[in-house]
């Protein structure tokens, strides 16, 4: 199985450590990252890499944190949108470990090391859907030796 995962930079001591999750979560899976400056440029990176016929699925990690101004909807909502559109315009699946925080606490809370990581959920999602999809496509029932 191969995976691209798509990763923010912005809020990096966050969205390291869900990268390391999703890494976690594939171990003997073949993964590729992709550094993009910010969430609302994850739809455009995870789109691309999607259209390559390079991978099964791809992951997109970030952390947009609610601060006093409306960015927060802005960003937020534009990737969640961009990566919903990204899955359905390819038929490739776009998983969503984009974490959505009020506060840094939130964002803290979620990007703990073990399972209740966002970015290793986000992964277990892509290896789920990608043996959905191809059990819809009639395509090999295999099981990946993933985690």
């Amino acid at each position: 199985m191969r995976i691209a995962i798509v990763v923010s930079r912005w809020n990096d001591s966050y969205t390291s450590r869900l990268e390391s999750g999703a890494r976690e979560a594939l171990v003997g899976a073949e993964v590729a990252t992709f550094v993009v400056p910010g969430a609302f440029e994850l739809p455009l990176a995870a789109k691309t890499a999607a259209e390559s016929d390079k991978f099964d699925a791809v992951v997109a990690l970030g952390v947009v944190i609610r601060g006093d101004t409306p960015h927060f909807d802005y960003v937020a909502g534009q990737a969640a949108a961009g990566l919903m559109r990204a899955s359905l315009d390819t038929g490739v699946p776009v998983m969503f470990g984009v974490i959505t925080a009020d506060t840094p606490e939130q964002a803290e809370a979620r990007c703990q090391t073990g399972d209740d990581n966002k970015g290793y959920e986000a992964a277990l999602s892509a290896v789920e859907m990608v043996l959905a999809v191809r059990e819809i496509r009639g395509e090999s029932k295999a099981v990946p030796n993933v985690a």
